[in-house]
Order: C-alpha cells, then structure tokens, then sequence
C-alpha cells in the first residue's frame, strides 16, 4: 500500500471572506470553488468523531497556487457562517498541524511587502534573521492566527 501524494489541506476559519482576504487577495492564491453547503449531504458530518458539534450548513473554497488544473495541493477553507468556530491555533511545539508553509521565489521582496500590506510578522525580523545577517524564512499570521511559513525552498543537499 503506498499513496500518491497530498491531495488537499483543510482549515476551518472563522470567517471565510475575512480568511479569502489573506490567502486570495494578499497571497494571489486563485478559488476554484466556492459554495454554501448543507451538512446533512456531508458524509460524517453529524459524527462526533470528526466534528465538535453538528453543524447546519458550511462555506467552502477551494483555493489553489497557480493553475487549478496542477496536481500540487491545494487549501480548502472551510468556515460556519452564524456559528461559532472553538479551537485556538497552535504553536510549532503543540501537537497537530502547526502551520502551512508557501515557496517563493524572492523571500526578502515578499516580505516587505507583507509587511506593507499589513500582515502580522510571528515575533520580529530578527527572530528570522541568522548570524550572517540572512532571512531563510519567515513566519506570520493568518487572520485566524495561524502560522503561516514563507521560505525559498528545500535547501540543496
């Protein structure tokens, strides 16, 4: 038995419009979907197991990089409009998913204008600066507090 790869990452949001904002309009991800549905046509949605709560209904997007037509993963944001989402976002050293990490191609470009744009750096530029004065990665905050990572990629072995 052997999968394939990943295919998809959820996170559920508080507010999904306010989470589109960040993800679509800061980070120029593109929706590929984005719907109201009833969660009574959602297998297991009314089962302990996997939800807090039962839940009427929920909005989703599916939110790509680049083309929607790429194999790569891709984010599907979920929120519960009208009902309260509980939880607190984790730490790096916390047990679960502790962040979503983003390539790009020029890390100190795209962080200044992260910072332009207003998005929380996660501590200040010199808890990401190293001895010889070089960022690798940065880290910041979604609009639900959520780490999110930005780096040039793997390192060369």
């Amino acid at each position: 038995m052997k999968v394939r790869g990943v295919s998809h990452i959820a996170v559920c949001v508080a507010d999904l419009e306010r989470s589109l904002g960040f993800y679509r309009d800061i980070l120029g991800l593109e929706v590929k979907m984005h719907a109201v549905q009833e969660m009574g046509q959602r297998p297991g949605a009314q089962s302990a197991y996997m939800y807090e709560r039962p839940r009427k209904s929920r909005t989703v997007a599916d939110v790509y990089i680049g083309d929607p037509e790429s194999t790569q993963p891709y984010l599907v944001l979920t929120s519960h409009p009208g009902d309260d989402v509980g939880g607190e976002p984790i730490k790096l050293d916390q047990k679960g998913i502790s962040h979503i990490s983003f390539g790009v191609a020029d890390l100190n470009a795209f962080v200044k204008e992260l910072i332009a744009k207003g998005v929380p750096l996660a501590g200040t530029m010199e808890d990401f600066t190293d001895e010889s004065g070089n960022v690798r990665t940065i880290f910041v905050y979604d609009p639900d507090g959520i780490l999110v990572q930005f780096d040039e990629g793997p390192p060369a072995y």
